[in-house]
Parts: C-alpha cells; sequence; structure tokens
C-alpha cells in the first residue's frame, strides 16, 4: 500500500534541499537573493517548527513570519524538515487520527487531525515553494523546478521508492 503522506514528506524534504541548494548556488555566483525570496521561505521552514511544536504540545522556537537569513535557513531545513518526515513515517493509526488543540499566529483557537496536519504541511510549503519560484524569475533569476512530478521523476531515474533521508 502507498503511503501518500510519507511520500509527501519525503517529497517536502527534497524540496526543500533543492531550493537551498538553488539559493546556495545564487549566492555563489554572486547573485543577490531577493528579500522577498527569504522571506517566503523563512514562512515555510517556520510552519514546519510551528507544526512540530503543536504536534508535541511544546512552544515553538519562531514566530510564523519570522526572517532569516540563507545559513538560519540552512539551520532551520536541518531542525525541521526530516524530523517533520520521520513523524509522517513512524505514525500509526492511532496518532494519524489523534487530534491537537493549538491557537494560530492570531491567536484563534482550533483542532486538527494529525492526518490532515501531515497533508497540510508539504502543500503549504509548495504553495509558498511556487511563490518564490515566481519572485526569482521577476527579479531576473531562473528558479528551480521543485514539482512533485520532478521529485518522482528523479526517484524513477534512482530506482528507488523515496529519497534517501
Amino acid at each position: 500500500m502507498i503511503n501518500t503522506n510519507e511520500k509527501l514528506g519525503a517529497y517536502n524534504v527534497w524540496a526543500n534541499e533543492t531550493l537551498l541548494s538553488h539559493l546556495d548556488g545564487l549566492v555563489a555566483a554572486g547573485q543577490e537573493i531577493p528579500a522577498v525570496c527569504l522571506r517566503l521561505f523563512s514562512h515555510v521552514l517556520n510552519a514546519q517548527a510551528i507544526w512540530i511544536a503543536r504536534l508535541s504540545d511544546t512552544k515553538s522556537p519562531v514566530k510564523v513570519w519570522q526572517e532569516h537569513d540563507l545559513a538560519g535557513l540552512h539551520q532551520l531545513h536541518e531542525q525541521t524538515s526530516a524530523q517533520l518526515h520521520q513523524r509522517i513515517s513512524t505514525a500509526n493509526e492511532a496518532e494519524l487520527n489523534r487530534q491537537i488543540s493549538y491557537t494560530n499566529s492570531a491567536g484563534e483557537p482550533y483542532t486538527s487531525q494529525v492526518s490532515d496536519v501531515f497533508t497540510h504541511v508539504p502543500m503549504h510549503a509548495n504553495y509558498h515553494r511556487a511563490q518564490v519560484a515566481t519572485r526569482l524569475r521577476e527579479n531576473g533569476l531562473e528558479p528551480i523546478n521543485t514539482d512533485f512530478i520532478t521529485y518522482c521523476r528523479e526517484l524513477s531515474a534512482a530506482g528507488r521508492e523515496t529519497v534517501s533521508l
């Protein structure tokens, strides 16, 4: 049976790493990363940290729109992307059905099912990675393709079902 959330979790790690590598390459080529791109990608990784905190009923180490430089993005990715994927990969039926209660960044209370969170996080990240790509292009820089099907094609070409993390 295919575990779609697990595959989306692995994809999310790959897409974050792919975008970070691309941004590193732009800097190495002497290009300046537009501030809006750093802000949007900061939001992606902040959201991962926030959802991990909500899932573990702990205080988030970051704010939803807290901004990071490229080194900070690498650090936050290392702290959150694989951890989130691991949570998704090891979740049993009880965990997937568990309800978590939390307040959003506006202070509004919500309750969500863990499996919905596991679907939301990669989809939310994908939305904002696409915004980064758009902003790069608007600033005369070539974006990188982080489409899900590109990830799947790379897996297929490598003869694997998931990317090694």
